[in-house]
């Protein structure tokens, strides 16, 4: 279980996690969505105690990562952006050094280390140089050091980042086989991604939570106008007339005169409004023909996009590529010179 209270965190001037307060539970996967610079590279590098915070707690199974960092990384597994791995060491001596690091026992350690390369599919390349993998083997191999161990706690930032499409499916019913007893976080800014593997996903727009619910509640709450797109014969001029005896309140409508005789119309109205039925009676009593009629609602797509639309477009990494760096007390300090 993580529980995060009033989390900040700040690069000089440019405020990276703005008061990020939220509880994830064990036996769910929750996915962190947002734009690239929404901040969540930094709150997973916050949670397993990578980076320090300039201001909140968080809480892993109860141990606070910065006043008991040992106990509190021990129930972690974390695979970084950029997988950490030694290229001069084989797949295997890598995950041996990382079992032993961890703290699995030696009579544990060969049988623990061959299940998660089996699990990941990185046994075939076992003996081959890390240097010498591709990207998506790269990525894997950082996934086994991740879940060695099978910690209470797993995070996993972009974990299928170079993988080709059938691995991609593969390494979600990994993630997904791994929910049973765990608390596990993935962050991406695929939706896709999000939504076909995490049971609760948090939208993260500018360093502040600006969603926080399972993907059909977000789409239920966060709704906003129902669309239907009709295409009747009728002139354009015609079709005004139905719809304005027919429509009445918070509805609005376009028409648009076609070459062939027709009219396209594209009806707005509050969200939850169906009015399919009182159109098609209202066309039918002036007898004209409806030749298409679809209703569109907002998708989760579109709901993102509104909540991110004014997210910083700068990156994290650029805010630490023009020079700040961690001092001690986790503050940013510039080391550009004048």
């Amino acid at each position: 279980m993580i529980e995060v209270s009033g989390l900040t965190k700040r690069y000089g001037k440019k405020t990276a996690i703005d008061n990020l307060s939220f509880r994830l539970e064990k036996d769910r996967i929750y996915g962190f969505l947002g734009p690239n610079g929404a901040g969540k590279s930094t709150t997973m590098n916050i949670l397993t105690g990578y980076l320090a915070s300039n201001s909140g707690t968080v809480l892993i199974d109860g141990f606070d990562v910065l006043k008991e960092p040992y106990r509190a990384k021990k129930n972690i597994g974390y695979l970084p952006e950029i997988p950490p791995v030694y290229p001069d060491m084989t797949v295997r001596e890598y995950l041996h050094f990382a079992s032993e690091l961890k703290g699995i026992g030696k009579k544990e350690r060969r049988h623990a280390v061959e299940e998660v390369m089996e699990k990941t599919g990185v046994s075939d390349v076992s003996e081959r140089l890390i240097r010498n993998l591709s990207k998506g083997y790269k990525q894997r191999t950082g996934l086994a050091q991740a879940i060695l161990g099978y910690p209470d706690v797993i995070i996993l930032d972009e974990p299928t980042v170079g993988l080709d499409p059938k691995q991609i499916m593969e390494m979600r019913e990994l993630i997904k086989s791994l929910r049973p007893g765990r608390t596990i976080v993935l962050s991406s800014h695929i939706l896709q991604e999000i939504s076909a593997v995490c049971d609760h996903i948090m939208i993260i727009s500018n360093g502040k939570l600006v969603a926080s619910d399972t993907a059909e509640n977000i789409r239920s709450s966060m709704a906003g106008k129902t669309r239907i797109e009709l295409n009747v014969r009728a002139s354009a001029q015609k079709t005004d007339s139905i719809l304005s005896e027919t429509l009445t309140g918070e509805k609005t409508w376009d028409t648009k005169g076609l070459a062939d005789g027709t009219t396209d119309v594209m009806i707005s109205c509050p969200a939850g409004n169906d009015i399919r039925e009182q159109i098609f009676f209202a066309f039918a009593a002036a007898s004209v023909p409806i030749l298409e009629m679809k209703s569109i609602t907002d998708s989760l797509e579109d709901i993102y996009l509104t909540l991110t639309e004014n997210s910083d477009k700068e990156t994290e990494d650029a805010v630490l590529e023009n020079g700040d760096k961690e001092t001690e007390d986790g503050s940013a300090e510039s080391g550009v010179k004048s």
